[in-house]
């Protein structure tokens, strides 16, 4: 009974947002907050579907400052969830056949995102040198998913080199973005699906003290272990409700 009321209402808030986005985006394209923006309006809609987000955020992280985040993707619910721990100034790195979806697709690409094409390697580097260019000219910072696909529950995946070549590129620290477990957290019929908690990690620059994969190798690792850390402390946190 409850999906009967949730689907229809999450279904209208997306329709809703979508529109006022658009707006947003014809507005002031490619504004470097649009992305900032998407994501405080999209994460409205945690509450439809029974999520509370908590963001925890490191206070060395700062406002506006350039970095090159990089974030664990989970399934289709990252677009309400972590999508909120995009600061000001943020653009995302997605796939260019995003913007073929209908409305939300060109308000992606209206609010200023890089599109990659994955099947064209050698485009693909030439979209890291976009965002490096983004980066050092307009001070803005890039978001990355480094696992390069949707993990569906199996944890942490492997890291591609791509994020933490930018991060050389630049000589921009890395900022780590985690939520806790998305599997199977969403039941449709049932009004509380508890908690997720986001975590901004301090900014880390990578020195010369590994090379690119051995950073990539420790960020992997890192991530690991603050996943474990939040799913613990959601089971806690929600035990105690």
């Amino acid at each position: 009974m409850i999906a009967l009321f949730r689907i229809p209402a999450l279904f209208i808030a997306f329709l809703f947002i979508n529109i006022v986005l658009l707006i947003i985006c014809i507005v002031r394209p490619f504004h470097k907050d649009n992305v900032h923006a998407a994501g405080c309006l999209y994460s409205l809609m945690a509450k439809i579907v029974g999520l509370k987000l908590i963001i925890r955020k490191d206070p060395a992280v700062k406002i506006n400052e350039p970095y090159v985040f990089i974030a664990n993707h989970q399934n289709s619910f990252d677009v309400i969830t972590i999508c909120k721990a995009a600061l000001p100034g943020v653009v995302t790195i997605g796939k260019k056949s995003l913007k073929w979806i209908p409305i939300f697709g060109q308000i992606y690409w209206l609010s200023g995102n890089i599109m990659i094409d994955r099947k064209n390697s050698g485009k693909a580097r030439n979209t890291l040198d976009i965002a490096a260019h983004r980066i050092a000219k307009k001070k803005t910072s890039v978001w990355l998913f480094p696992e390069g696909t949707r993990s569906y529950g199996r944890g942490i995946l492997p890291f591609k080199q791509g994020a933490f070549r930018l991060a050389k590129t630049t000589n921009e620290p890395v900022v780590m973005v985690t939520a806790s477990n998305l599997h199977n957290k969403v039941k449709w019929n049932r009004w509380d699906n508890g908690i997720v908690l986001i975590d901004i990690s301090a900014p880390v620059p990578l020195t010369e003290a590994h090379s690119i994969k051995e950073w990539m190798v420790h960020f992997n690792d890192e991530m690991k272990q603050k996943f474990d850390t939040l799913n613990t402390q959601v089971a806690e946190l929600e035990k105690s409700r």
